[in-house]
């Protein structure tokens, strides 16, 4: 799966895939892995990984519930980067989501 062109016939976006993944799951916690391929724009196996190593990091907790799972992102943990440390994910997920759908 590819990223779309934009208009200037750039791929890169702003963002991580990390990033989005969290936005998404932070939106949809019991959003299905395919959808989420799907909203974030990336194959199933990187979408795997990012949720594996989001959930390893301590970022996600996951929880089965019947079938499907269910994922809570940890709003209150810092971002990894270093000069993002005195905030919180939670932040990050709320400046982007408003803008997002201004």
């Amino acid at each position: 799966m590819t990223r779309p062109r934009h208009d200037d016939g750039t791929t890169w976006t702003s963002l991580t895939n990390h990033a989005y993944v969290l936005l998404v799951l932070a939106r949809e916690p019991d959003i299905r892995l395919r959808e989420l391929v799907v909203r974030v724009g990336i194959s199933e196996r990187a979408t795997q990984r990012i949720v594996a190593e989001l959930e390893h990091a301590d970022d996600v907790a996951v929880r089965r519930v019947g079938q499907r799972n269910e994922y809570s992102v940890k709003r209150d943990r810092p971002p990894r980067h270093p000069t993002e440390r005195r905030h919180c994910v939670g932040e990050l997920l709320r400046v982007v989501a408003a803008e997002t759908t201004s």
